[in-house]
C-alpha cells in the first residue's frame, strides 16, 4: 500500500470519526450553555454531575477499547467466530457492570459528592442531576460494546448515525424539557437518559441487520471457553487500570477547582469544553489508529502497520495545529457562547493560555492511545498511564502554594506530555 493510499485509508475512518466525536462534545456543551443562563451554581451542578458520570463511565471505557482491538484482529485475519464472541462477551460484561452500578448507586453518589468536595449549595442539585441519569447506566455502556465492534469491523458510519441521532434526541428533549416544561437539571439528566435508550435499541438494529451473517458462528460453548475469556479480561482489567487513572486525573482535576470556590470550578468546567472539542476531534485520527493497526496486526502486514501510525501522527498534529489556532484567535468569543456571567468569563480569560497549549502538546498521547488499543498491548497503556498520574499529583502539590489555579492547568500539561513520550518510548524499545 503506497502513502497515498494510506492517508485515504485513515482519512475514510477518521472523518466520520472527528464528525462522531465532535457531536459528543457538542452535547455536554450544549448542557453547559442551557445551565448556563440560570446561575453558577446550576452552571457547577452540571458540570460535577457530569463528571461523577464521566468517571464511572470512562473507567469501563475497556468496553469499547479492547472490543476494537480485538474485533479488529479478527477482522483482519478473517476469523468470523472471534468477531462475534467478542461483541457476545462486551455487551454480556456491560450489563453485569450496569446492574452492579444501579444496586450501589445511593452509595456511589454519596462517595463521589463527598470526593469533589461539593459546597452544601450545590449538592442539592448534583443530587437531582445524579439520581435520574444513573438509569442510562445499561444504554451507555452497551453502546460502548457496540461502538468497539463497529469501529473494529472498520464501519465508522453506523457509529456516525447513531451519535447524531444521540446527540439529536438529547439536545432537543433537553430544550424542551428546561424551556417548556419547568424542569432544568432535571431536563438535562432526562434527555440524556430516553436519548441513550433510543440509541441503543438502534444499534441493536443496525447489528443485526448488517452483521446477521456472523451469526452461524456463534458457539456457547466456545464463547465460554476459559482460554479467549481470560484473554478478554486480562486486556480489559489493564485497560480498566489505565482508564481509572485517567478518570481520576480529571476527577481531582474538578474536586481541586471545587475547593478554589464556584467562580474557579465554573471557569475550569467551561474551559474544559474547549478541552472536549480538542480531543475528540484528534481522537479520530486515534479511532482511525485502532482499526487500522489491529486490522494489520491481524493480517500480519507489519510495514502497511507502521506507515499507517506514521500517516496517523501527520493527521493529528496537522488538527491540533489547528485547534490550537482557532482557541488562540476566538478564544474569547468561544467563551461568551458557554457562559454570560461575568466573573466566570474573568476567571476563564485568565486561563485561556494554557487551553491553547493543550492541543500541540497533548495530541501525540491521543494517537499513541489509538495505536496500543489497535496493538492491544493494554499492559503498557496502563503503566504509562500510571507513571503520567502519579506525575500529574507530584506537579500540583509541588506547585499549587506558589500557582494556585494555574498548578492544575500545568499539571495537566505535564501528564499530557510524559504520556506522550512514555508510550513512544515504550513502542520503539519493545513494542514495535
Amino acid at each position: 500500500m503506497t502513502s497515498k493510499k494510506t492517508s485515504k485509508e485513515i482519512l475514510r475512518l477518521a472523518i466520520p470519526n472527528i464528525l462522531t466525536n465532535i457531536s459528543v462534545p457538542l452535547l455536554s456543551s450544549v448542557d453547559t450553555a442551557l445551565m448556563g443562563r440560570f446561575s453558577a451554581e446550576h452552571l457547577g451542578a452540571v458540570g460535577i454531575g457530569s463528571m461523577i458520570f464521566n468517571f464511572l463511565y470512562w473507567n469501563f471505557g475497556f468496553l469499547r477499547m479492547g472490543t476494537v482491538g480485538i474485533t479488529a484482529q479478527a477482522y483482519g485475519a478473517k476469523d468470523e467466530a472471534q468477531m462475534i464472541h467478542t461483541i457476545g462477551r462486551a455487551l454480556l460484561l456491560a450489563f453485569i457492570v450496569s446492574a452492579g452500578l444501579l444496586m450501589l448507586q445511593i452509595p456511589i453518589r454519596s462517595a463521589m459528592v463527598y470526593l469533589m468536595q461539593t459546597s452544601d449549595a450545590l449538592t442539592p442539585f448534583v443530587y437531582r442531576y445524579y439520581d435520574v441519569r444513573i438509569w442510562a447506566a445499561p444504554a451507555t455502556l452497551g453502546l460502548y460494546g457496540l461502538f468497539g465492534f463497529f469501529f473494529g469491523m472498520q464501519n465508522v458510519i453506523i457509529p456516525l448515525i447513531l451519535t447524531i441521532f444521540i446527540n439529536v434526541v438529547n439536545i432537543v428533549l433537553s430544550y424542551l424539557l428546561i424551556y417548556h416544561f419547568g424542569m432544568n437539571v432535571e431536563g438535562v439528566a432526562w434527555g440524556t437518559v430516553i436519548a441513550q435508550y433510543s440509541g441503543l435499541g438502534f444499534g441493536l438494529l443496525f447489528f443485526v441487520k448488517k452483521y446477521r451473517f456472523l451469526f452461524p458462528a456463534f458457539r456457547q460453548k466456545v464463547w465460554l471457553e476459559l482460554a479467549p475469556l481470560k484473554t478478554f479480561f486480562k486486556i480489559n482489567r489493564d485497560i480498566f487500570i489505565r482508564t481509572l487513572s485517567l478518570s481520576t486525573t480529571f476527577f481531582f482535576f474538578y474536586s481541586q477547582s471545587a475547593r478554589m470556590g464556584d467562580y474557579a470550578l465554573a471557569a475550569n468546567v467551561v474551559l474544559l469544553q474547549f478541552l472536549n472539542w480538542m480531543s475528540f476531534g484528534v481522537d479520530g485520527f486515534a479511532y482511525a489508529a485502532e482499526a487500522l493497526v489491529g486490522r494489520y496486526k491481524g493480517a500480519q502486514e507489519q510495514e502497511t502497520l507502521e506507515r499507517t501510525i506514521r500517516h496517523s501522527f501527520y493527521w493529528g498534529m496537522g488538527l491540533a495545529f489547528l485547534y490550537s489556532l482557532v482557541y488562540w484567535y476566538w478564544g474569547d468569543a468561544l467563551l461568551s457562547i458557554f457562559t454570560n456571567q461575568q466573573e466566570v468569563m474573568d476567571y476563564a480569560q485568565s486561563l485561556l493560555f494554557w487551553v491553547i497549549l493543550l492541543p500541540v502538546l497533548g495530541t501525540p498521547s491521543y494517537i499513541w492511545d489509538g495505536v496500543f488499543v489497535g496493538l492491544t498491548a493494554s499492559r503498557a497503556m496502563r503503566n504509562t498511564m500510571i507513571i503520567a498520574f502519579l506525575a500529574f499529583l507530584l506537579t500540583f502539590y509541588l506547585t499549587r502554594t506558589q500557582m494556585g489555579i494555574h498548578s492544575l492547568w500545568l499539571s495537566l500539561m505535564v501528564f499530557l506530555v510524559l504520556r506522550g513520550i512514555g508510550q513512544a518510548w515504550l513502542y520503539r524499545k519493545g513494542l514495535r
